[in-house]
């Protein structure tokens, strides 16, 4: 396997993965199966495309690169940086979302990104960054509550 390429697991389950533009990028059809145990991950991910970015026309937070899939070719297949993948657990309801959350900043700090996941208030963000209980730069507010 070559350096820039990898597989990360979480829970048992793989997540591939590519050294891209200087960071890491994820596949989101493996996130979603991850976070939801679909059967079916590439539908589910294209429900939640179509109701999350292109029904509000908002900006895509994927980009398609090339991974190897499992019959060992190269597809392109949507995938996201490590601040993305954030914003698309937080569009799938799932238990997992948290664990999730906390795993997938633990691979950010062993990379050298700096990550904030702050979930509450802006006071109770704000606490927390002053307390340094938060991990540097990118910034995950919980959308719901700030």
């Amino acid at each position: 396997m070559d350096k820039d390429k990898a597989l990360v697991a979480f829970q048992d389950k793989k997540i591939r993965r590519i050294w891209y533009s200087q960071e890491w990028f994820y596949s989101v059809i493996d996130i979603v199966e991850v976070l939801t145990d679909s059967p079916t991950p590439r539908q589910y991910w294209g429900k939640v495309k179509d109701r999350e970015f292109i029904a509000l026309e908002l900006s895509p937070i994927w980009v398609q690169l090339k991974l190897a899939a499992e019959d060992g070719k190269l597809r392109f297949t949507d995938c996201v940086n490590t601040k993305n993948a954030f914003r698309l657990v937080q569009s799938i309801p799932s238990k997992k979302a948290e664990p999730f959350k906390q795993w997938l900043a633990q691979l950010a700090t062993k990379a050298g990104t700096t990550v904030v996941i702050a979930n509450g208030r802006k006071n109770d963000i704000l606490t927390k960054i002053l307390n340094n209980e938060c991990i540097g730069t990118i910034f995950i507010p919980n959308v719901q509550n700030v």
